[in-house]
């Protein structure tokens, strides 16, 4: 049990030479334990850590476990659970690596997503005497989620088993034919106790039958990844600063090479411009050596010959190789929320420094992690879950789907300042967004901003509620309520009240036919360009002809929805608060409906509300369920 006295746990070697492996596995199946082994076999440790932690835990009154070697917030000790991402570095003769230990308990997912994400290869850890577990599933099926095709198998507790090779065969058989299924393949898979030590560093006498690699031989048989430099140029701006009379870009290269005098292309955009000037801050005395290139895992600033607007979240590239840029991407998320995802639900999506606010506009499939099938039918993503969905951006998404530009290809969802999923960009969804914007009939060619743009961000569709009854019938009082709910709730809405209309838009007419039928044409054109800016709007008016309301349909069109406020004329009149039919009745307002002026009950309303014998909470309930089928689903 010899150790280093100068490798520490927690500190890199020399940068850009450590190959980055995450352990993964169900809790409890000893994927800390292993880690602690390991690092004492390879003799990774400083001289006295094992003692150290021995005589802690004898004063902690605990027996002494090899996960406390890397288990180092006190919480974890007292729960005995790992919960968030440790990185520790250990050496081998062949190299050296950095291990990304990731919690297995299901409430601690998103940090193995973090963990995963940066990984190129990975060990899964399994208890033989438990099996592949649910979350060995999910573990495996996020790996090839994000990436990480190279696969180690380490099959713990054997001891516990009496090394039984009938138990390794089972259980080996079972897991190699679940990551066949989903496009893995183990490069090995060694029979261990991480508690012993058998066939981590060295190989065990206890397991005769087994041929294959120890842990660490199998580690040193993954391949290194292909060099990021010999990749397409990759810099996403991380700022733009303005000194004197320059403005300074500045970001990390994460592929490819930048030359002094390279012309880059910044997507989403795709303005351009050439590298004048790679800038350096040195300190006094220190002398000043500008570079005139730079390669992959870079920090750089630079100046471009032409001042064009170049904002944090673009990425530069060069002409011929650059990022895909759109608003409607198709991604598969492994979604971590807290409520399950479904269309409508708005995040925050970050890829490489870009932020982008997005919109869940579909869900496409979700996918179980035990049969590896799709179920093309969900309509939404449980916690925990993985599926493929559209998601809709207010502005383009500059994104790649080659394997090696990963900063680039996967991403993280947000949503109240939590990270909530990962994703892996699949691709533009560009046939759909044409086919949506050739037949929506409401998108003027002029606008900047479409009205599917709108509901997308709004998270609901938009359209016109059309109230139409008796004065006093309740159609004011059912707008204004319906309104305060559906504000309540974050929806866009606005009322079109009849007396507002009157004493504004159409202040200028009078009460004659002609003018009942203009103010019903300016209400309805009003109504009409508050839908296509996203609203759902209640219009409440008398609107006493038929005819008049079938003009109003045809102008607004897609969304109308006629409501029928319906109350008997001796119920509007004993609610006559402004004192209207009485006034009606004396001769002092002609051509006052209802009595002096006819009504025209729809024949064939979207919606029949009857205020005289239903209570103001049931005729609520009523228009809250017609807004929810239209418009909310």
């Amino acid at each position: 049990m010899a150790a280093s006295a100068t490798t520490p746990v927690r500190a890199p070697s020399s940068r850009g030479q450590d190959f980055p492996i995450v352990i993964v596995g169900h809790v409890d199946h000893g994927k800390s334990t292993l880690i602690g082994r390991l690092l004492n076999d390879t003799d990774s440790l400083p001289n006295g850590k094992v003692e150290e932690l021995r005589a802690s835990s004898v004063r902690r009154g605990v027996e002494f476990e090899w996960s406390f070697v890397m288990d180092a917030l006190q919480v974890e000790r007292d729960q005995g659970i790992t919960v968030d991402t440790t990185r520790i570095w250990f050496k081998t003769p062949k190299r050296s690596y950095v291990i990304i230990d990731a919690p297995g308990h299901k409430e601690f997912l998103k940090n193995m997503v973090t963990g995963a994400a940066s990984a190129r290869a990975a060990v899964l850890v399994v208890d033989v005497a438990r099996g592949v577990s649910e979350q060995t599933r999910r573990h495996a099926y996020l790996l090839n989620l994000l990436g990480v095709s190279q696969v180690a198998v380490a099959m713990n507790k054997m001891d516990l088993v009496d090394y039984d090779q009938a138990r390794y065969d089972l259980v080996k058989a079972e897991l190699e034919a679940y990551l066949a299924s989903i496009g893995l393949t183990a490069a090995a898979v060694v029979p261990v106790s991480a508690q012993k030590g058998d066939n981590l560093a060295g190989r065990s006498a206890a397991t005769p039958w087994y041929k294959g690699p120890t842990v660490v031989e199998a580690l040193d048989a993954f391949k290194a990844p292909a060099s990021a430099k010999d990749l397409p140029l990759r810099l996403p701006v991380q700022d733009v600063f303005k000194f004197d009379e320059r403005r300074v870009v500045v970001g990390r290269v994460e592929a490819g090479t930048i030359t002094l005098g390279d012309e880059l292309v910044f997507t989403p955009g795709g303005r351009r411009a050439r590298v004048a000037s790679f800038e350096t801050w040195a300190g006094p005395g220190t002398p000043r050596i500008v570079p005139r290139q730079a390669e992959a895992g870079e920090p750089i600033a630079i100046t471009l010959d032409q001042d064009i607007f170049v904002e944090r979240g673009q990425v530069a590239a060069l002409d011929g190789t650059t990022p895909s840029e759109a608003k409607r991407l198709r991604v598969r998320v492994f979604w971590l929320g807290r409520e399950p995802l479904k269309v409508g639900v708005r995040l925050k999506l970050k890829v490489a420094t870009g932020e982008y606010h997005v919109t869940v506009a579909r869900v496409l499939s979700v996918i179980d992690v035990h049969t590896v099938s799709e179920d093309k039918l969900a309509d939404v993503v449980e916690v925990g879950g993985i599926g493929d969905v559209i998601l809709e951006s207010r502005s383009p998404v500059a994104f790649d789907t080659e394997a090696g530009l990963r900063s680039t290809r996967r991403g993280v969802l947000v949503q109240d300042y939590r990270q909530v999923g990962g994703v892996l960009i699949q691709g533009a969804d560009e046939v759909e967004k044409e086919t949506a914007e050739k037949t929506s009939v409401l998108v003027a060619p002029t606008h900047s901003v479409t009205r599917r743009e709108r509901e997308v961000v709004n998270g609901h569709k938009a359209g016109v509620l059309w109230l139409t009854g008796l004065s006093g019938s309740g159609k004011s009082t059912l707008a204004m309520t319906l309104q305060r709910r559906l504000f309540e709730a974050g929806k866009q809405v606005t009322v079109l009240d009849g007396d507002a209309l009157r004493t504004g838009l159409s202040k200028d007419l009078d009460f004659s036919p002609e003018g009942r039928r203009e103010n019903i044409r300016r209400s309805a054109e009003a109504a009409k360009l508050l839908a296509e800016s996203g609203h759902i709007v209640i219009v409440s008016l008398i609107s006493p002809l038929a005819a008049d309301r079938d003009m109003a349909r045809q102008t607004i069109g897609e969304g109308f929805a006629e409501v029928y406020v319906s109350a008997t004329l001796d119920v509007c009149e004993g609610r006559d608060v402004k004192g209207l039919y009485a006034r009606a009745r004396a001769g002092e307002i002609p051509a006052f409906t209802g009595v002096s002026a006819p009504y025209e009950a729809p024949e064939t309303p979207d919606l029949t509300v009857d205020t005289g014998t239903e209570s103001p909470d049931q005729s609520l309930d009523r228009l809250l369920t017609l807004v929810s089928d239209r418009y909310l689903v």
